[in-house]
């Protein structure tokens, strides 16, 4: 009796096991036969998943998510109100489409949302890493470029615009609808704020913060960014007047 109570444990934690790992696609999904779907995936209606794309363990597509062919998307990424190009790597816990930080403060006080209805679009070949967040847009969708790389742990803010063939290093932010121009980069702790304009083949020192738009092309460094040759003299020029000062 005991026994065959010990049976019966074991295959309902067996069948629970097995459902917990079991693909999930709505019938109005299409995901092309030679896509690869790990266990624990959850695909949404009304979504397209491309020819040979890969869905790693918990991943979930959200309805209308067009993913193009040959994308990855990593464990637990989450991706809805998005649309995919091709050969994309998302790597495990992206977050892509969801609402941008959008709020309206009222006379009194009081704080209301603003609507956040337009999408992200993601070009081809553009890799983003572990953990990053690129929010949908509110008037326009948020956009990255073909080639773009993103690093781990970046917030890409609500109708950001991000050009083609951009590196993006950790824990960077672009304020909402802030616009960074083709071939640029940013170092890791950099941030654009909202509205503002960077022009293309820019290079952002780690930790500087633009905060005025960039209209000419080369290196910025500091806060509030600057060109890095006036920036480099301008440390020194302090560090030379606190030195004389101390002695």
């Amino acid at each position: 009796m005991q026994a065959a109570t010990s049976r019966s444990v074991l295959l309902l934690r067996r069948t629970r096991t097995h459902a917990a790992a079991a693909v999930h696609i709505d019938p109005l999904a299409h995901v092309h036969p030679t896509a690869r779907l790990a266990p624990g995936v959850i695909v949404l209606a009304g979504a397209y998943v491309g020819p040979h794309c890969e869905l790693r363990s918990g991943s979930i597509i959200g309805e209308r998510v067009h993913v193009g062919r040959g994308s990855v998307v990593g464990m637990h990424a989450t991706l809805e109100h998005c649309r995919i190009g091709s050969q994309c790597m998302l790597h495990c816990g992206v977050k892509i489409g969801a609402d941008g930080f959008g709020f309206n403060v009222e006379a009194n006080g009081s704080i209301s949302k603003k609507l956040q209805l337009r999408s992200v679009v993601i070009g081809s070949s553009v890799e983003v890493g572990a953990g990053s967040c690129i929010d949908r847009g509110s008037w326009r969708d948020t956009t990255l470029g073909d080639n773009t790389k993103v690093d781990n742990l970046v917030q890409i803010g609500h109708n950001v615009l991000v050009g083609r063939s951009c590196l993006i290093c950790a824990h960077s932010a672009l304020g909402g609808s802030a616009e960074l121009g083709d071939h640029c980069i940013m170092g890791g702790k950099s941030a654009i704020a909202d509205h503002v304009i960077v022009c293309p083949r820019v290079r952002l020192a780690a930790g500087s913060g633009v905060t005025k738009h960039i209209t000419v092309s080369g290196d910025y460094a500091g806060f509030p960014a600057q060109p890095a040759n006036h920036w480099r003299r301008e440390v020194a020029t302090m560090r030379a007047i606190v030195k004389r000062n101390v002695s």
